[in-house]
C-alpha cells in the first residue's frame, strides 16, 4: 500500500508534470472506481492543474477554476506515468486498469489495481474536505506544528495498541501497515504495547522515530519516477515483510503475526524482550 513517503513523491512528481497542464479525457475503465457523481467526471476535463497536493494518503489535483480530482491508491492501487498513451480509448476488461487521464501533450497517466478487491477510488468534488476520508483525517506528522506535545496529547488518552493507533487516520494521517512496522522497530517497542501507558521517556523515543522514519523515507522517495517508488520502498524497509530474515540491527530473525487480511513483522530482541508474541492464527494452522 502506498504510504505517506510514496504519496507524497508522488505528489512532487506529479507537481512536475501535472501542473501547468490540460486534463483533456479522464477515462474510467472500472466503473467501481469512481466514488462520487456530482460534479460529474467531466467536470474537470479541459481543465489545467493548477496544484498537487496530498492529503495523508490521498492525492489532490486541483484543476485552475474547476473541481478537484482527488484519489486514494488504496491496498492494491498505483499511479503509472506515461510519456505516450495508447491510441484509441482503454477497453474494459479484467486487467488492472481502472481509469487513465490524457493530457493535451499526449502524454498522462493510468490508475491500476491488482488483485480481486477494488478498493481504489476516485472524487471529483469542489472541495477536498468532501472526501469523508479527508474529513476525518488527523494532523500530518511531518507538519511543522507537528511537535511531541501534540504526538503526546494525542496518546495520553488511548487505550488500543500502539500499532493500531499509528494506523487510525484520524489521528495521525499517512502511516499504514509497513511505516508503523518500521517507527516501532526503530523506537525499539512492541506493537502491542498500550498507547496510553507510554512512558514520557519512551514517547519521546517514539516521537522521534516517527519522524525520523517517515523523513529519510521521503528523502529516499525524492526525485524518483513514479515507477521505481515501489522498488524504493521494499528496498528500504527494515522489518516489513522480511519474515525469517535476519534484523539488521541485532542479527536475530525477524517475525511475523499473522492477522485476517494482514500481518506485522518485529524483532524480539530490539523490541519485545527476546519474547516471541503470540500468533493466534499461526497457532491454528499448528494444531
Amino acid at each position: 500500500m502506498p504510504e505517506l513517503p510514496e504519496v507524497e513523491a508522488l505528489k512532487d512528481f506529479l507537481t512536475e508534470h501535472l501542473v501547468g497542464h490540460e486534463m483533456v479525457r479522464v477515462l474510467p475503465v472500472a466503473i467501481s472506481v469512481l466514488k462520487t457523481y456530482d460534479p460529474p467526471l467531466s467536470a474537470v476535463e479541459g481543465r489545467a492543474v493548477g496544484a498537487v497536493r496530498r492529503h495523508g494518503k490521498f492525492l489532490d489535483l486541483a484543476t485552475e477554476g474547476g473541481p478537484h480530482f482527488v484519489t486514494h491508491l488504496a491496498r492494491a492501487g498505483w499511479l503509472q506515468w506515461r510519456d505516450r498513451l495508447p491510441d484509441g480509448p482503454p477497453r474494459p476488461g479484467k486487467g488492472p486498469l481502472a481509469l487513465r487521464v490524457a493530457l493535451e501533450t499526449g502524454e498522462g497517466f493510468d490508475l491500476t489495481e491488482a488483485g480481486t478487491q477494488k478498493r481504489l477510488a476516485v472524487y471529483v468534488v469542489r472541495d477536498p474536505h468532501e472526501v469523508p476520508g479527508i474529513a476525518r483525517l488527523g494532523p500530518d506528522p511531518l507538519a511543522d506544528t507537528f511537535d511531541e506535545k501534540a504526538f503526546a496529547g494525542l496518546l495520553e488518552s488511548e487505550r488500543r495498541q500502539i500499532k493500531g493507533a499509528l494506523l487510525d487516520q484520524s489521528l495521525i494521517a499517512g502511516v499504514g501497515n509497513a511505516y508503523s512496522d518500521e517507527i516501532l522497530h526503530a523506537a525499539k517497542m512492541s506493537p502491542f504495547k498500550l498507547a496510553a501507558s507510554l512512558t514520557p521517556e519512551e514517547t519521546t523515543r517514539l516521537y522521534e522515530a516517527l519522524r525520523t522514519t517517515l523523513t529519510e523515507a521521503v528523502e529516499r522517495s525524492r526525485g524518483l519516477a513514479a515507477g521505481r517508488l515501489k522498488a524504493e520502498k521494499k528496498s528500504g524497509l527494515r522489518v516489513h515483510g522480511r519474515t525469517g530474515e535476519p534484523c539488521p540491527v541485532c542479527g536475530d530473525t525477524i517475525r511475523e503475526v499473522s492477522f485476517s487480511d494482514s500481518s506485522l513483522q518485529y524483532c524480539p530482541t530490539c523490541q519485545t524482550g527476546g519474547k516471541p508474541l503470540a500468533d493466534r492464527r499461526m497457532s491454528r494452522l499448528l494444531k
